[in-house]
């Protein structure tokens, strides 16, 4: 939802300022009049820019969603100058320190982010932003899911399907196939809910993951196993990878939810010898093993150990398989089971 213009600041130190000031260079008093609220995985985030171009790509991003959840929007400010320039800039080094949180492109494109107060402040040139999937991916989105992965959720790299009001997370290494996995049990007749990443609400009584069942993405070699994708082009991740991203209304799936309540763990080994058979594992591999994915550091990171330990007693597994319509066969023995 895009809102009316700020009322710009009058403050008479601002207005005092002059071309050249220190303050000037530092852009610490750039006027941000225009706004939009988004709701990313229902949550409330206030965008604050002077570019309208801002708020158009916030809208690509996170217009799917409705609010779903009460609290105090967290502000994402994004600055946009007009240093000339035409290339797109480089893809952001990333680093963290504690509660600190920088992307940094170059001397003109970056965000600074404090976790623990949920306090940003991107800067970016008009040609970066002109960039619009580079810019999205890059800066805009990441900004926002890890001030929401500071304060509200906690990341899991998982999938999320359900069956019979069972909702099954889907773990394990990159390759493993989770997102084909997934989507060929959405095309089942499944609830498809998450595609690699799933986010675990923090103060939900019962373990619960929100997920981004708007839309599926897939390695390119996904083609090859569903006809619906040969014609899709590929795009890039947060993280750069290239893959293919297609709306799940685009689709064969018949059910979506944004939610689901996590009643089994299956860990996926894939291998061409497997024999589709579930093993249960310990009580509490998937704490240990969600800790260790975590790219959250100090107070953050110490707080979502904690909240991890709430997937200790959920039943977890480990499926070795091959065939994706044996993987949904042994999927399905578990969501009929007790």
């Amino acid at each position: 939802m895009i809102k009316e213009p700020l009322q710009q600041a009058t403050s008479g130190v601002i207005e005092a300022h002059t071309p050249g000031t220190p303050q000037e260079a530092l852009l610490c008093d750039m006027d941000l009049p225009l706004r939009g609220i988004f709701y990313p995985l229902g949550y409330a985030v206030e965008i604050l820019t002077n570019r309208s171009a801002v708020l158009k790509a916030a809208n690509q991003s996170f217009g799917h969603a409705c609010s779903s959840r009460t609290g105090k929007p967290l502000q994402v400010r994004v600055g946009v100058s007009d240093r000339e320039g035409l290339q797109c800039p480089p893809e952001p080094t990333r680093r963290e320190y504690n509660h600190l949180y920088s992307l940094v492109a170059n001397a003109d494109n970056q965000a600074l982010l404090d976790l623990k107060t949920c306090t940003s402040f991107i800067w970016m040139t008009q040609a970066a932003v002109d960039y619009k999937l580079y810019f999205r991916h890059n800066f805009l989105d990441k900004a926002v899911y890890l001030l929401l992965g500071a304060s509200v959720v906690t990341d899991l790299h998982a999938a999320c399907v359900s069956k019979n009001r069972k909702g099954i997370l889907l773990c394990g290494d990159s390759g493993a196939g989770k997102s084909t996995l997934a989507y060929a049990c959405a095309r089942s007749g499944w609830t498809y809910v998450s595609d690699d990443t799933s986010y675990l609400i923090n103060d939900s009584e019962a373990p619960r993951v929100i997920g981004h069942s708007h839309r599926a993405r897939f390695r390119p070699s996904a083609r090859a196993l569903f006809p619906e994708l040969e014609d899709c082009e590929l795009t890039p991740r947060l993280e750069g990878k290239p893959s293919i991203e297609v709306p799940t209304s685009k689709l064969p799936v018949l059910r979506t939810a944004t939610e689901s309540t996590v009643h089994f763990i299956v860990y996926l080994n894939r291998y061409p010898s497997a024999a589709g058979r579930l093993t249960l594992l310990p009580n509490g591999t998937a704490t240990q093993r969600a800790r260790l994915e975590l790219y959250s550091a100090g107070e953050v990171r110490a707080k979502h150990e904690k909240i991890l330990g709430v997937l200790s007693d959920i039943p977890t597994y480990e499926l070795q398989y091959w065939d994706l319509d044996q993987g949904i066969r042994a999927l399905e023995r578990l969501a009929l089971s007790a």
